[in-house]
């Protein structure tokens, strides 16, 4: 998403260039390109699938709705399987229309997660809740903290459902510390992506994620926190930005991880 103006050919040969190991994909340029013509092109170049983004969107309050999410789902972890990533990440979606009820809200996410856990687990594939910031609490997703997404998750094995560390949606969060301790002693940080938070936000705000190094987060301590929690998987850059995605991709993803590299290490 980062570099979401390069087509996925065009990506995977920048990354190679560039010396990054893997991707995080995205469900729907992934789609659109085929998916196993995705997993044969990233493949062949030596690269590896790091998550698949994104399910969810599990709240809806109507049967034939919350159905539907579910199938959707299902499909998603087929493709996850199919691209070869472990990772399935899930923002949960938000308030439907006219509801108040956050707890209902996530009680339905629970409920969701009862039906995908099993679903995940015989194609290999582990499901990582997001939490994001509370801003997109009625729209989005009403999981904002990682003690929600931990509450949640740690009603099924954590080989199945634990949570995505995103420093762009928690490093507001002077509990997240303790709460990626507790992840880490279960091995449910499933997922670690790094952004920046810089103000003021865009109008529209979903696409206001900073390129690293940019803003107000300390990116270099959230990775050792992360680390020290026990965490060694791989670590994933996810900026939606619009200007960044005006400018020419490869610039970008050069630019990107040389700010990784000075940031981040």
């Amino acid at each position: 998403m980062t570099v979401k103006q390069l087509s996925l050919p065009e990506l995977v040969a920048a990354c190679v260039e560039s010396g990054v190991p893997g991707v995080g994909l995205w469900r729907e340029p992934t789609r659109a390109y085929g998916v196993e013509a995705t997993a044969t092109l990233v493949r062949d170049a030596g690269l590896t699938v790091t998550t698949l983004c994104r399910g969810g969107f599990f709240t809806a309050e109507d049967p034939a709705e919350r159905a539907a999410a579910i199938a959707d789902n299902q499909r998603a972890l087929d493709e996850a399987a199919t691209l070869g990533t472990d990772t399935l990440v899930l923002v949960s979606g938000g308030l439907p229309a006219g509801s108040r009820d956050l707890h209902g809200a996530r009680e339905r996410v629970a409920d969701a997660l009862t039906d995908l856990a099993p679903y995940a687990a015989e194609r290999g594939v582990r499901l990582a809740i997001e939490p994001l910031h509370p801003m997109f609490a009625s729209d989005r997703c009403v999981v904002s903290t990682l003690e929600q997404a931990l509450d949640l998750a740690e009603r099924f094995p954590a080989d199945q459902v634990g949570v995505c560390v995103d420093t762009y949606h928690i490093w507001w969060d002077d509990r997240a510390p303790a709460q990626i301790e507790r992840a880490g002693r279960d091995g449910r940080i499933h997922s670690f992506q790094l952004a920046d938070w810089t103000t003021p936000l865009p109008e529209g705000v979903l696409n206001g994620r900073g390129q690293l190094g940019d803003g107000a987060v300390d990116l270099r301590a959230w990775r050792t926190r992360v680390e020290t929690a026990g965490y060694t998987g791989p670590i994933e850059v996810e900026l939606f930005n619009d200007e960044l995605w005006a400018r020419d991709g490869r610039e970008v993803l050069t630019e990107t991880v040389d700010r990784f590299l000075r940031h981040a290490c």
